[in-house]
């Protein structure tokens, strides 16, 4: 008889999530980690007295009252709401696109006059279908230049034109004073840092957590301690790259440690091309400190490849396709799939507590929900 029910490879948000839930539904769970610690990319730690996310600024939104409940079983959040600005030309811009934007830029002051600029200045496309021919069609070619040819193709590598409108979408264009990033109803970040509410998440008799373990040395025998596998890695190396390799951006951080404050705001992005970073994130004003230090981080994007931590899919058509291909082998198999790696989607933290929610209401026979393109739970 196996040791355990379920061997769960990766201990980020999915692997976490679902743990908690099969340990709950009396399932006894091992999970797997490669790094040292727990969280996945959410991991926090501490650093000069302030809760540093480690890898990059993790902002907990979502307007679904189910995911909502599921992280404060685990951890009480405060109510931080991101408010974006922009560095260009030496200038602050306020971000996303608001009434406040084109006030800043063009000098317009109420919604009508905001219309009729943004009327003038749109490239009208009627089936755009890349980045760059849907975001002219919405603001025209200056806010464009502004704030998303520079990042777009630091980010991902690739001119805007090269990747699918989708990328873009996600970020609202308001008409409106209204500067929030992100519209959801439940907004914050957990008091005590992420790694905290993993540790609380994972903390029950039916959850072993084995850190520093590599599953591809160790398949074998860990395949024969459980009854299901849950695999939350890149799929195409769990099939040893077989169809081909998959796409992806990755990263990499400057933690520095300064006096004072150093940009009065959680986060600001760097839209020029010619700056090398695309963000800088100063963790305290995420927690509202006032103390005497400080701590940055420089965002840089960086290629993908084998020995690059993957962060980002590009889910282009030929990506898309192949990832088709691999799905479809691991259905044969009988694996389970979650998380952006494993389904190979751009997903935020709250779509991937949700998709954890949903494939266990499926493994353990709980009311059936679905996860929609928003990230949403819904009956089924």
């Amino acid at each position: 008889m196996a040791a355990f029910d379920y061997l769960i490879v990766g201990c980020g948000m999915f692997g976490a999530v679902f743990a908690r839930r099969a340990a709950e539904a009396g399932r006894r769970v091992m999970v797997i980690d490669k790094r040292s610690h727990i969280a996945g990319n959410c991991y926090s730690e501490k650093l000069a007295g302030v809760e540093v996310h480690h890898y990059g600024p993790h902002i907990f939104h979502t307007d679904n009252e189910r995911v909502w409940q599921f992280v404060n079983r685990f951890a009480r959040f405060n109510h931080y709401l991101h408010h974006g600005r922009v560095r260009h030309s030496g200038r602050t811009l306020s971000f996303p696109i608001n009434l406040m934007t084109l006030s800043q830029l063009w000098g317009v002051n109420t919604p009508a006059e905001a219309e009729a600029r943004l009327a003038e200045a749109r490239i009208p496309c009627e089936q755009p279908r890349n980045l760059r021919d849907w975001i002219l069609s919405q603001v025209g070619e200056e806010l464009y230049e502004v704030f998303v040819r520079g990042y777009t193709t630091k980010q991902w590598g690739r001119d805007p034109a090269e990747l699918p409108p989708s990328i873009i979408r996600r970020i609202p264009i308001r008409q409106t004073y209204d500067d929030r990033y992100f519209a959801d109803q439940y907004q914050g970040i957990p008091i005590g840092g992420y790694t905290q509410m993993f540790e609380n998440m994972l903390d029950h008799e039916l959850i072993r957590v084995e850190l520093e373990v590599d599953y591809f040395e160790e398949a074998e025998s860990l395949n024969g301690s459980a009854q299901n596998v849950v695999y939350t890695g890149k799929i195409d190396e769990y099939f040893d790259y077989r169809f081909g390799e998959l796409e992806y951006r990755s990263l990499r951080f400057e933690h520095e440690v300064l006096d004072g404050d150093f940009q009065g705001a959680a986060i600001v992005n760097y839209t020029e091309a010619g700056v090398p970073h695309t963000r800088i994130t100063e963790h305290k004003h995420f927690e509202f400190l006032s103390s005497p230090k400080t701590v940055i981080t420089r965002e840089y994007p960086d290629a993908g490849g084998r020995d690059k931590v993957p962060y980002y899919p590009i889910r282009d058509t030929a990506n898309a396709e192949l990832y088709e291909q691999y799905r479809a082998e691991a259905q044969r198999v009988g694996l389970l799939l979650g998380g952006r790696l494993a389904t190979y989607q751009y997903y935020d933290m709250h779509q991937v507590v949700a998709q954890a929610l949903t494939l266990a209401d499926k493994q353990f026979g709980e009311s059936l929900v679905t996860v929609t393109q928003s990230g949403l739970l819904r009956a089924a």
